[in-house]
């Protein structure tokens, strides 16, 4: 075993979950592409911050609520420095990376998009990068176009091209694919958009965290993640944008906080975030995603992302030799982060998941909300293992091991 496996297996005892006990086993939880679970100095944060400073913020002119602004603020900048951004203004907190995408297509692209125009994505794509442009495109009369895949899980990055080369209003693109874990060419991808000068939405949810993110958020328009994927809490997320982009931007909400003046019939914005931030925001939330952050930065995102490699080959190595079980990817595990899926021959991967669970293995099925990705792989559904800083090949190897037991069932 390796010093980085050695030093990262120390932080298991930092999630407390992880001491649990499911149907009398322990818990070996490998749905990380789903959540992340939560280290003691998130807790900690979350609690100090509702124990000690919880006020609204930004309308107090007590002692609490200054506190409370304080921290919220300090939060944004964690986000910024974190995803090398130099301008704070830029980072506007939403609940979510679906409400951050939903945000950029209804306040963003939807007052520029006209019958005819087009819209492209890839067949990647989560349907929180899929669904909330389908709606826009069907209100104005636009067109969706979809990137291919190869059969090894690739971007055709040929296809790509021409259909950018059509001028289309927005390309929505996956930075790491939650099915297939493949990590996407986005330096590549962002110098063929700006070829075409095509504004570009990047979805982050699977590689902040996991992989270094270069100058992504410096070369896109947008760029967005979630909190609870990066080992903090539910309800935060970030929409990183382009400053002239987000000046753009007509709120999309109304409501305290993202006003500048109000009259009886019509009203004045406030300037970017707060325009973008309408009503209470996840406050205490964004205390502890900057608590995860440092967390992350603790381990450190290039130790964090040779330990997934390792555990991921580990898995493909393992998988490969079952002969009844098709795994879906990069046959190489430096082309994916810590995420495989497969099927087991004859078996339903709900069947699947639903026996490893017996023995306390938490493990994904389903379609992942990729429906169109598990068409073009031409299955239904896969089960799914997802990896984090806290697994080990020792949990690798009791689920594949426990798959012995799903054939018994089913033999």
């Amino acid at each position: 075993m390796n010093l980085v496996m050695r030093s990262l297996l120390e932080a298991r005892s930092d999630f407390p979950i992880l001491q649990r006990v499911i149907h009398g086993h322990p818990l070996v939880f490998l749905d990380n592409a789903a959540t992340t679970q939560k280290p003691h100095p998130v807790l900690n944060a979350l609690l100090e911050f509702l124990t000690h400073s919880n006020a609204n913020i930004h309308r107090g002119v007590y002692q609490l609520s200054e506190d409370a602004s304080d921290a919220y603020e300090k939060a944004r900048q964690a986000v910024a420095d974190f995803i090398s951004v130099k301008d704070s203004r830029r980072v506007v907190f939403t609940r979510g990376t679906t409400e951050s995408i939903n945000l950029v297509a209804q306040a963003w692209l939807r007052p520029r998009l006209q019958a005819g125009d087009r819209i492209v994505l890839t067949e990647m794509e989560h349907h929180s990068n899929q669904i909330p442009w389908q709606l826009v495109a069907k209100e104005q009369q636009a067109e969706l176009d979809y990137v291919s895949i190869t059969d090894s899980g690739e971007l055709e990055l040929d296809h790509l091209e021409q259909l950018l080369a059509q001028c289309p209003r927005m390309l929505a693109v996956t930075a790491v694919s939650n099915v297939l874990g493949t990590i996407n060419p986005l330096e590549t991808i962002l110098d063929l958009a700006q070829r075409y000068e095509v504004p570009v939405m990047v979805d982050a949810a699977q590689a902040v965290g996991r992989i270094p993110l270069e100058n992504w958020a410096e070369r896109c328009d947008f760029l967005a993640f979630s909190g609870h994927k990066l080992y903090g809490p539910t309800g935060i997320g970030v929409l990183c944008g382009r400053f002239e982009r987000l000046d753009e931007m007509q709120p999309w909400q109304g409501g305290g906080g993202m006003i500048a003046k109000v009259g009886r019939q019509s009203s004045s914005w406030a300037t970017i975030p707060a325009r973008l931030e309408a009503g209470t925001p996840p406050i205490a939330e964004a205390v502890a995603l900057q608590a995860a952050i440092e967390y992350v930065q603790q381990w450190g995102v290039s130790q964090i992302r040779q330990h997934e490699e390792e555990l991921v080959a580990h898995a493909l190595n393992r998988l490969v030799e079952e002969p009844d079980v098709t795994v879906y990817g990069p046959s190489q595990a430096s082309m994916r982060t810590g995420v495989v899926s497969f099927d087991l021959e004859g078996v339903h991967p709900h069947d699947v998941a639903q026996i490893l669970d017996e023995t306390g293995i938490a493990v994904r099925a389903g379609h992942h909300c990729t429906q169109v990705l598990h068409e073009r792989l031409g299955v239904r559904a896969t089960v799914r293992l997802s990896m984090a800083l806290y697994n080990t090949l020792e949990e690798i190897d009791r689920a594949i091991s426990a798959l012995a037991n799903v054939r018994k069932v089913f033999s």
